[in-house]
């Protein structure tokens, strides 16, 4: 581990730390000329010169750079916390609803599988309109979906069409998958050195909409009683509202493109439209362990939560839980996922990527530990669950700000939507496995088959420590940025 700070750490020894570069951003944004603060002079375009899509704006100086963090960070938070609402709000109905248009419980839990397949499928499709067009249209359109999914869900309840509610709820999924990409718009950026905890504060916002969106699911299912929408509908027309508000939001506020704006940063070179490909992007993968690393560690943190988070509440029952324990004991757990990221975010900027993902690693296994041999204790349960939350924290915070570090600026968003992609997947994969393992051996041995995931995860993070020094594969920051691990 050590701290990296100017050009050669990044690989680009022989760049000039001063630089001006005229960027021409997409529709609305105007063109915004950045520049470095010890650069001799910077001219701006002719007077009335036009963009491609519009007028010439002010230039952006790197004195400019922390306003327009707070801002971005601001505008993300917003988001956040309004699109984390809207997804909770109505999730936790999905498998009642699907039991009332289905007429059967065996197909119940269809609705969330096919919420989780939808923010897998719109990864890929998300990362690459952000490589071409920056992170703003890819929100909005993210966002746009997941509200015309929630209107599909309303429309299936009302026609009572099964099919169309699985549509529908693969539609929905598209919110989380925005939810997840605004964790990687505020790296964009961010310092080097206060990237993870960047990160982490807009998944901590998260936590509003967490511990509110379920509370609101009741009185936004009364408050369409009488009507011709079904009461358990209710919260995915109320959801689809909000995501509507949520692009409004995003499509207003974040300007200029966090993603375009660093990558005018970062010189012309990252400017080329065959290094933003997803092609470049999965050659940037293979080409960097540490990034091979970070898909790993935020694929294996993720599916080994859900796979245990998603029949916790099955084994408590078996061990005489009512629902309001369970309720208690999931409260804790999500608290452990989003509340304590702003720590996560911090560790991984002080001790650095690596230490942070061992100790996501350890806090998994003591989680698994405690949860898998509780039997009827269920203050232990709800330790092992709120430890596995906080582990999730720790892989995701720690991960997601590695796998930005790795990579080249150009192929960061087709890597972070093939990471969503990669860690969606085989969350859906472990949360389908996880019934069968306890129908057939016991919830114990699913804590154990979670607890030996982590067991190439942490063995590839010491090789990885051991073998490859680290390279941070980007330009030079034009603000005398460090970054650790």
């Amino acid at each position: 581990m050590r701290d990296c700070a100017g050009d050669s750490c990044h690989g680009f020894a022989g760049r000039p730390r001063t630089r001006s570069v005229r960027v021409f951003l997409p529709a609305g944004t105007g063109v915004y000329v950045v520049t470095s603060p010890s650069a001799p002079s910077v001219r701006p375009g002719p007077p009335g010169r036009r963009g491609p899509t519009g007028p010439q704006a002010p230039k952006v100086t790197a004195q400019d750079l922390p306003r327009l963090r707070r801002r971005t960070s601001g505008v993300l938070i917003a988001g956040q916390v309004l699109g984390g609402l809207g997804i909770p709000i109505s999730i936790a109905l999905a498998p009642v609803l699907a039991t009332e248009v289905s007429g059967t419980e065996a197909l119940s839990g269809l609705a969330s599988t096919a919420s989780v397949v939808g923010t897998a499928l719109v990864s890929l499709p998300l990362a690459a309109l952000m490589t071409a067009r920056g992170r703003r249209p890819g929100l909005v359109l993210a966002y746009l979906i997941g509200a015309g999914g929630a209107g599909l869900v309303v429309l299936a309840a009302v026609l009572k069409n099964f099919p169309l509610l699985l549509i529908g709820m693969a539609a929905f999924g598209a919110a989380s998958s925005a939810n997840l990409q605004c964790r990687f718009a505020a790296a964009d950026l961010a310092a080097p050195d206060h990237r993870a905890r960047a990160i982490s504060t807009v998944v901590w916002a998260t936590t509003i909409g967490a511990v509110l969106g379920p509370n609101l699911s009741a009185p936004a299912s009364r408050s369409f009683a009488g009507t011709s929408i079904p009461e358990r509908a209710g919260p995915f027309l109320w959801a689809g509202g909000i995501f509507l508000l949520t692009a409004l939001l995003i499509g207003v506020l974040l300007r200029p493109d966090p993603l375009l704006t660093a990558r005018a940063l970062a010189g012309p070179a990252e400017q080329a439209a065959e290094a933003r490909s997803l092609r470049a992007g999965l050659a940037a993968v293979k080409a960097s362990p540490r990034a091979r690393l970070a898909l790993v560690t935020v694929a294996v943190t993720h599916t080994a939560m859900v796979s245990i988070m998603v029949m916790t509440p099955v084994d408590l029952g078996h061990h005489g839980a009512d629902l309001q324990l369970i309720g208690l004991v999931i409260s804790g757990h999500i608290a452990g996922m989003f509340a304590f990221s702003p720590v996560m975010g911090w560790l991984a900027d002080r001790l650095g990527r690596l230490s942070v993902i061992g100790l996501a690693a350890g806090l998994l296994a003591v989680a698994a530990l405690l949860a898998g041999t509780a039997g009827a204790s269920h203050g232990q349960t709800a330790a092992g669950l709120f430890l596995l939350g906080l582990g999730w924290s720790a892989g995701l915070v720690s991960g997601s700000a590695l796998l930005t570090d790795s990579v080249p600026q150009a192929a960061r968003a087709a890597v972070q939507g093939l990471s969503d992609l990669t860690m969606n997947t085989c969350a859906g994969v472990g949360g389908a496995v996880s019934g069968l393992i306890v129908a057939q051996a016991g919830y114990g041995w699913l804590n154990a088959a979670g607890a030996a995931l982590l067991l190439p995860m942490a063995g590839l993070a010491l090789f990885t420590a051991r073998r490859h020094p680290l390279v941070v594969p980007m330009p030079a920051p034009v603000d005398g940025e460090a970054v650790r691990d």
